[in-house]
């Protein structure tokens, strides 16, 4: 047993997460490593920032924490765990499960050419990188995440090349807000009115 780290999950909050991850599959070697441990390791990460291979020797070896968290993303494990939770907490404080407004903002983010590409050049910000779009709803619970390389028209086509109709999260707005800041435009929020979906 190992000393407690402050990124933890308590048992509270495993047995809130633990229906929404994937079973072990029946046939297959059996896993080596508790997925309580995986997340313990995974959310380690996510909150000191730290490289995954600079994990704490006590947690389970960085190459099998990053393959479930990989595995995880791009099965969409993360996405179906957080609806359930953003719901559960909407709930809790009185609010419809669904929002029915949402705020879309979106940052630069610096990234290097190692493992795949670079990006653009974003004038505004003045750095090389890729821009990363967050729909929140007004409490701030996460919908949706893109990350997507700079173009240099993207301030202009920002909410075109978000396609916001085929996205699910956002299927009951009504009301989007969406901070344009560019070195083109000043500054300015646009609003945009939904039609709910029939």
């Amino acid at each position: 047993m190992r000393k407690p780290y402050p990124t933890d999950l308590s048992d509270a909050e495993w047995s809130c997460l633990k229906p929404h991850l994937p079973t072990p599959k029946a046939t297959g070697r059996p896993r080596l490593y508790s997925t309580r441990e995986i997340l313990d390791a995974v959310f380690y990460v996510l909150r000191s920032g730290c490289p995954w291979r600079l994990l704490p020797h006590d947690f389970p070896p960085w190459k099998a924490d990053f393959r479930y968290f990989r595995a995880w993303r791009i099965g969409g494990t993360w996405e179906r765990m957080n609806r359930p939770i953003r719901e559960r907490l909407r709930a809790r404080i009185g609010r419809k499960p669904e929002p029915s407004a949402g705020i879309m903002d979106s940052q630069s983010a610096k990234t290097t050419g190692v493992g795949g590409e670079e990006g653009d050049y974003d004038d505004g910000k003045k750095l090389r990188g890729r821009k990363r779009h967050l729909l929140v709803d007004p409490l701030c619970s996460v919908l949706d995440a893109l990350a997507l390389a700079i173009h240099h028209a993207a301030c202009q086509h920002m909410l075109a090349t978000l396609d916001i109709r085929r996205i699910p999260q956002m299927a009951g707005l009504a009301v989007v807000w969406r901070l344009l800041a560019c070195s083109e435009l000043p500054v300015h929020v646009l609003v945009l009115t939904l039609r709910p979906s029939h």
